[in-house]
């Protein structure tokens, strides 16, 4: 590697230390630390703003704002706090089966969906749930957003990476349903039991609200009965559209935010009103992150590291396999696993051609996948989802510290991974 690489790594470790220890606000290292790799030619203008590979991911930024403006017109119609009141009467108000209702909701309509839109969706019902009943929201909040990853990565729409690997290697949508979607169910059937392990403290039962929360009525949450009607046929015909993108040849970023200005022009609400409930400095976080992890794409050191592991196990199909599965899953949990995943298909194909192409070999790409999905579990900057929940949370009072998320998702990373290898192994070898 080139001095340039060695600085750029300098920068991101630095940046990436004052994110976890929090000493700086999370924006202002990000932001300071893309503008120090600009300054110093680790990555430019035309790759930091307009590459695919190595700059800002517009499509994320994009879909993220057009689901934050339907979240803000259907917070105000009040259809959160119907959902809300009906899972808290459907569990009878114990916290525990809650928390069960919400994470298969979660993990189910992540496979389906972005596993950001499904967290956009859940984590402000989840917070009205849990300032009826008295529990801390945090617990719900973190359990949510390992659900979602976990979920996502069970179908080839998922989880963006997943889209990646899908046009580089070939494999159908079918093929992930029938690879991914079991293990991802066994992973999140033990999700379950490591948070009535984890967060047992949370669940904690107050009789007095939970008759007052069973005392109501769902019916009377809802505000403006129209606006209701207006957002969920617009929420529908965006969810949707994202099934069809494909066929309709539009973005899913293009789809969201068409969806949410219309919305927004339909609701007859103040524009000014509602963008105020996006979470601008979540996008600002992300585009910083981005043009950092950019700066290492730029200067080869991501490519370095994924050649130099390929190398040391070429033509030993196990080895290979377990390597890039921890690999993945390591990498995957301080950088951003969409410009890793694109960095790393290239060298995945070479070897699984190298290894005959077909059959056994495609073991490499579910290694790939599977790490690099779940390993965004592992950090509070792993995956697009949690640092869209870390913003919702400290905007409602409630702030999740790196290593108050951290702290649980190596935890789940680990169980998760571990599971994955008798699972390659019987179901490839």
């Amino acid at each position: 590697m080139t001095t340039l690489s060695w600085i750029a790594v300098a920068v991101f470790t630095v940046a990436y230390v004052l994110i976890a220890t929090e000493k700086i606000n999370r924006v202002a290292v990000a932001l300071g630390g893309a503008s120090i790799m600009l300054a110093l030619g680790a990555t430019d203008a035309e790759h930091a703003f307009f590459s695919e590979d190595a700059g800002i991911d517009w499509n994320v930024i994009f879909l993220l704002l057009g689901m934050m403006l339907i979240v803000g017109v259907l917070k105000r119609t009040g259809l959160f706090e119907y959902v809300a009141i009906w899972a808290a009467k459907k569990a009878r108000g114990r916290p525990f089966p809650i928390m069960v209702i919400l994470l298969i909701v979660t993990g189910v309509v992540s496979a389906a969906l972005d596993n950001v839109t499904t967290v956009l969706l859940v984590a402000p019902v989840t917070l009205l749930v849990c300032e009826r009943l008295g529990v801390p929201p945090v617990p719900f909040l973190i359990a949510e957003v390992l659900a979602s990853n976990i979920g996502g990565a069970a179908t080839l729409v998922g989880d963006p990476p997943n889209i990646i690997i899908a046009s580089r290697s070939g494999l159908t949508f079918n093929d992930f349903l029938s690879v991914m979607a079991p293990f991802v169910l066994v992973v999140l059937v033990v999700l379950v039991l490591l948070c009535r392990i984890m967060f047992r403290k949370a669940f904690r039962y107050d009789a007095e609200r939970v008759k007052r929360v069973m005392a109501l009525r769902e019916a009377d949450a809802i505000r403006d009965r129209r606006l209701v009607v207006i957002s969920l046929v617009v929420l529908g015909a965006v969810l949707v559209a994202f099934s069809l993108h494909t066929v309709l040849h539009l973005e899913p970023s293009v789809v969201a935010l068409l969806g949410g200005l219309l919305l927004l022009a339909l609701s007859r609400l103040d524009a000014t009103e509602v963008a105020k409930d996006v979470e601008w400095p979540t996008l600002v976080f992300f585009a910083g992150l981005f043009v950092m992890v950019g700066g290492l794409v730029e200067t080869g050191v991501i490519d370095a590291i994924a050649r130099s592991a390929t190398d040391a196990v070429a033509g030993k199909l196990w080895p290979a396999t377990m390597l890039m599965l921890w690999a993945s899953t390591g990498l995957s949990a301080i950088v951003d696993n969409i410009p890793y995943v694109a960095t790393m298909s290239p060298i995945v194909s070479e070897l699984v051609n190298a290894e005959g192409g077909m059959g056994k070999a495609q073991v490499l790409w579910w290694a790939l996948a599977i790490g690099a999905d779940l390993g965004g579990n592992a950090t509070a900057v792993g995956a697009s989802a949690n640092v869209v929940v870390l913003g919702i949370a400290e905007r409602a009072g409630h702030k999740i510290s790196f290593w108050g998320f951290t702290k649980y998702g190596l935890i789940v990373t680990a169980i998760s991974v571990v599971l994955a290898v008798p699972y390659l192994w019987l179901r490839f070898f």
